[in-house]
């Protein structure tokens, strides 16, 4: 279930270790502008072979193979398998490795060419990694074609921000939600605040609205909730540990909100702006407001800790993703559960909710021998018929498409939990990936997040971040 565990440092290691002919390969070409580009169909793309009218059953008796890793989107998949078979004829095998090593497996495979997975799961983010050696099909000219999409499959009802996320252009720097589409948005996260109801009402608090209210808030939970009853008790739980993760989702959120960047772009050149005056002065006090009311061992804190801090009754607040606080929410899932509340978290100065997010998406492999069979799975996989039995059967949450999340049986499901959908509807149009797309994110994320460490341990914040933007710029530039 917790995406980040991992350490990226072997991902990484394995990546900047591939033979020059696989990173000289050619790339793909990037078709158009707006989610899946414009209406003329991509030059040499295998999607031009599919004529006629749109049939779900032309591909039937093949088999597709599918990279998984082991997560509840993934469990709703797999329990349905049995009606994209029936609907189309198409067999698909799988193996689901849990991400202590999936990256490593995907990675090694789509960098090797042998194309044993035909489609398979990936973060928005690593489309920045994997778009540019070219081992993405891009699925713009797929979606276009009337012969190989379905009516049904209704685009426009996507979030137009998630699609946006993984289309990109493959140039470091440039904005995303133009060139090629390199993979479908399929569940993803908003990373909001929860909160710990019972605390809350002992200690007469209300969810914070600035950031200066909610540092307050951390250390006044921290230093009032043991001695009302909540023993052990600290302010809030956001992660810590050395690794790009630790970035992504309350720190970077709220990093955006206070209306600040990790990179400046002018004339294609990246400069690292995580060590302007304003970014030096946040990201201090955001080392502070965890030195204030954070855990002890905070520097080992992954989602999983954030997560289980807030369900344990040992967090009173997670700034974090919503799944990650949905998790505990739900009845019988811990002994936090029926007394968490979902908040969209502090505005910055200027009123702003803009909020970071992560997207489990899923990809065609470029190298596939079965590209017209593997669509039709994705166009299933993220079709209107599946994410809603996803969400409303399963744990399939957030839905990537409006009429998922405006569905009644799923409004009623997760109506139980305090602020849940009032939050989502809040943050959803303001929420989009908040960092500059370019292939050393992952490098660039992770001495960050060591960075922030050695804020949180004494060290001058001005001097550190300094440090890290020249170690950077040599790197991105």
């Amino acid at each position: 279930m917790d995406r980040h565990a991992h350490d990226r440092r072997r991902f990484l290691a394995l990546t900047s270790g591939l033979t020059a002919a696989t990173v000289a390969a050619p790339l793909l070409t990037a078709c158009g502008a707006g989610f899946g580009g414009n209406d003329d169909k991509g030059a040499g793309s295998a999607a031009d072979d599919v004529t006629g009218s749109f049939d779900w059953r032309r591909e039937k008796d093949t088999t597709v193979k599918a990279l998984l890793n082991k997560h509840p989107y993934t469990d709703a998949l797999i329990a349905d398998l049995k009606s994209f078979t029936a609907k189309t004829g198409i067999k698909v095998e799988y193996d689901v490795f849990p991400e202590d090593n999936y990256f490593d497996k995907l990675t090694v495979d789509l960098s090797s060419g042998r194309a044993s997975y035909d489609v398979f799961m990936l973060g928005a983010y690593m489309v920045w990694q994997y778009g540019p050696p070219g081992w993405l099909e891009d699925l713009g000219p797929w979606m276009r074609n009337s012969s190989a999409t379905g009516a049904e499959w209704d685009q426009a009802d996507f979030f137009p921000n998630l699609l946006q996320a993984d289309q990109w252009s493959l140039k470091a720097g440039a904005p995303l939600g133009r060139g090629g589409q390199y993979a479908l948005p399929w569940g993803w996260e908003t990373n909001v605040v929860a909160y710990n109801t019972e605390v809350f009402a002992k200690l007469g608090l209300k969810p914070a609205e600035t950031f200066d209210e909610l540092r307050e808030l951390a250390g006044v939970i921290k230093k009032k909730a043991p001695g009302a009853g909540f023993d052990g008790m600290y302010g809030i739980a956001v992660r810590g540990s050395r690794s790009w993760a630790t970035i992504h989702p309350g720190f970077m959120t709220m990093y955006a909100r206070d209306g600040l960047h990790d990179f400046t772009v002018k004339g294609g050149k990246l400069t690292p702006a995580m060590n302007t005056p304003r970014a030096v002065a946040f990201t201090r006090d955001w080392a502070g407001m965890v030195k204030q009311g954070g855990p002890p061992s905070w520097t080992s804190y992954t989602w999983y800790q954030c997560s289980s801090d807030l369900g344990a009754k040992k967090a009173g607040m997670l700034f974090d993703a919503d799944t990650a606080a949905y998790f505990q929410a739900v009845k019988g899932a811990s002994p936090a559960s029926g007394k968490i509340a979902f908040h969209p978290g502090p505005k910055g100065p200027d009123g702003s909710l803009a909020t970071n997010m992560w997207i489990w998406s899923l990809g065609m492999n470029a190298k596939s021998k079965k590209k017209s069979a593997s669509w039709l799975f994705l166009q299933w996989a993220t079709g209107k018929e599946h994410l809603r039995k996803g969400a409303i059967t399963y744990n399939h949450i957030d839905p990537v498409r409006k009429s998922v999340s405006q569905d009644a049986a799923y409004k009623d499901k997760m109506r139980h939990l305090p602020g849940f959908l009032d939050t989502f509807e809040t943050v959803v149009d303001q929420t989009k990936i908040q960092f500059t797309p370019q292939s050393q994110f992952f490098d660039a994320t992770t001495s960050w997040a060591a960075a922030l460490q050695e804020i949180y341990g004494g060290k001058d914040a001005g001097s550190v971040l300094d440090g890290l933007a020249g170690d950077l710029e040599s790197k991105v530039g």
